[in-house]
């Protein structure tokens, strides 16, 4: 798989209609690091590839990022700088018996006098033990090795190995970049891209910050649009390309990052982002259910009481969306997501879960005291099961301030309303409540 990279001096032939032997990626790699575009963090004078290219020592290295900003071309420059061999495999396609062939290999150049940089595409599909089989090489010198991933290496690299190696963290390529590379493509063309400002803004919004996609993009405009098409605009190059999917993958990293920032929004209370990054999700292909199912924890966990409607609309959109499918339920959710991110916030509830959990878990098994115990037996009764329960209908507001802790636990606070939303009356309620059972223990009732 081949990282875009483009240089000011476009390589091989090519003719108007974007022909030539090569794709246009391909034939627009950069000769120089500097001449990478999007990624100056690192491949500027002050960034840690700058710094290792003049400094003459080629280490390790990791880099991590989305498709098509160039991992594979900043490896072999790297090894041009190095003057190593360049050896590429893929973890892919590539097994234990091809690790063994590269590394014998980098061994028998060593032994000549010179070093050899192995870059592995996609390094996170290798398993943990093939992944341990470099820590040897990596360790000696017989390699240096730059790996490639889109995944957080955090998750799907040994720690062993990832401890040898410096992870560098490659950005998808903004606007700026990509209207680089655009600018590139055409001066290797010899000839504007039939679009206007609309439509060259619509291609680089159908890039997605990928360089590959990109040029592939201008490669397939340019093979296919005829003189008397004339310049495209947005919808008639949305007609002619079909768009690129967001980058989205369900079980990695991707998916726990929007989710995230969906939940982190709507707690925010701004809808607008919460409606965004719902929208991102639905577009990446994320499972509905599984974004309702976060409605439904977001509404008792950030929402609780202070909005108490707020579970049953997250569970209305279930329903709604089990009744009608996509696309007709999406607006449901949507519907749920906007309610949830203007509704009043509390985390009152789940705070006072966490603090009566752990209360639980501190005392045990004390027994519930005797007053508050069901007597369906004599001999219960003779126990002292019942005796001395006051019936709160009895008592004037319904309450009798009767305490419900074990017998000898000091009683504790875990619920403790805002003054947002219905918890200003929740607060009203539990201080008229607390003054019943002062009253109580003042008169030696408890």
């Amino acid at each position: 798989m081949n990282d875009l990279f483009t240089s000011d001096s476009p390589k091989g032939g090519t003719d108007a209609t974007g022909g030539g032997s090569r794709p246009l990626a391909d034939r627009l790699r950069p000769d120089r690091l500097e001449d990478v575009v999007g990624q100056d963090h690192i491949v500027g004078p002050d960034g840690p590839l700058g710094r290792m290219v003049r400094e003459g020592r080629i280490a390790s290295l990791l880099l991590w990022g989305p498709p098509g900003t160039g991992k594979t071309t900043i490896a072999r420059l790297l090894a041009d700088a190095g003057d190593h061999a360049f050896q590429q495999i893929s973890a892919i396609f590539s097994g234990v018996q091809d690790l063994k062939k590269a590394f014998e290999a980098a061994r028998l150049r060593r032994q000549q006098g010179r070093g050899t940089l192995l870059f592995v595409d996609e390094i996170h599909r290798f398993n943990r033990a093939q992944q341990d089989g470099f820590l040897p090489y990596v360790e000696d010198g017989t390699v240096t090795l730059v790996g490639a991933t889109t995944e957080n290496p955090s998750f799907e690299i040994n720690g062993a190995l990832l401890s040898r190696m410096q992870v560098l963290v490659l950005h998808a390529l903004d606007p700026k970049a990509l209207e680089q590379l655009l600018g590139r493509a055409e001066a290797a063309l010899g000839r504007p891209l039939p679009l206007t400002d609309d439509g060259r803004a619509a291609l680089v919004a159908m890039a997605d910050g990928d360089g590959r996609y990109l040029l592939s993009a201008v490669e397939t405009l340019m093979s296919t649009h005829r003189d008397s098409d004339g310049a495209l605009d947005g919808a008639a190059l949305g007609a002619l390309l079909q768009r690129r999917a967001p980058a989205y993958d369900k079980d990695r990293e991707g998916h726990f990052n929007l989710i995230s920032a969906f939940h982190k929004s709507l707690r925010a209370s701004d809808v607008d982002a919460a409606l965004y990054w719902a929208a991102r999700m639905l577009e990446g292909g994320e499972d509905p259910h599984y974004l309702i199912r976060r409605l439904v924890r977001f509404a008792s966990e950030d929402v609780g009481l202070a909005d108490p409607e707020a579970v049953h609309q997250a569970l209305a959109a279930r329903q709604a969306y089990d009744f009608l499918g996509s696309p007709e339920g999406d607006l449901a959710i949507m519907q749920a997501v906007a309610y949830l991110a203007v509704a009043p916030k509390s985390n009152a509830v789940y705070k006072a879960e966490k603090a009566a959990r752990a209360a639980a878990r501190k005392t045990g098994s004390l027994m519930p005291p005797a007053h508050i115990l069901n007597a369906p037996t004599r001999l219960m009764g003779d126990l002292g099961y019942g005796k001395g329960y006051a019936y709160d209908h009895d008592h004037e507001g319904g309450v009798s301030g009767q305490n419900c802790f074990p017998d000898g636990m000091t009683r504790e606070s875990y619920y403790n309303p805002v003054s947002r939303g219905f918890e200003r009356d929740v607060q009203k309620r539990l201080a008229f409540f607390e003054r019943v059972r002062a009253s109580r223990r003042d008169d030696g009732d408890d």
